[in-house]
């Protein structure tokens, strides 16, 4: 059955921006993308030694902007328009709550691999693993 509302989220990746590209010349259908900004907390920071402050903050939230409106002007190439949407939160429960709280039925997320723990982590990268294993509704991992 084809999905009815399709969630890209987009990191700014070439593999999100692929994502996003392969979702909109598969369905035709409403689709959101999404970005999740990180909060800076001490276990991110240089040695827990910098705390979070208002500059970076901003600065996340300009490149969220940025990585949003670059997945509406690709959509437009591609002669679809698309929601959008900028969380705060942990990637992987960020786009599953998010998914769950909007009636998404199928998620295209980009795979990044690397990862040492695990094979299934080396193969997709942690956030896709994550959403892989624990989505309720389909979803399609786009990788190189």
């Amino acid at each position: 059955m084809a999905p009815r509302h399709v969630l890209v989220p987009l990191d700014g990746s070439p593999l999100s921006d692929r994502a996003l590209v392969h979702a909109l010349e598969t369905y035709d259908c409403r689709t959101t993308v999404l970005n999740v900004v990180t909060p800076l907390d001490t276990s991110m920071s240089e040695g827990g030694i910098l705390d979070a402050d208002e500059d970076r903050e901003e600065s996340a939230e300009d490149r969220a902007e940025t990585i949003i409106e670059r997945g509406k002007r690709r959509a437009e190439e591609h002669g679809h328009t698309v929601e959008t949407a900028v969380e705060t939160g942990d990637p992987a429960e960020t786009i599953l709550e998010f998914a769950e709280s909007t009636d998404v039925d199928h998620i295209v997320i980009g795979g990044h691999g690397g990862g040492r723990n695990g094979l299934v982590a080396r193969l997709l990268g942690t956030v896709a693993t994550t959403v892989v294993s624990e989505a309720t509704m389909t979803v399609t991992v786009v990788r190189d």
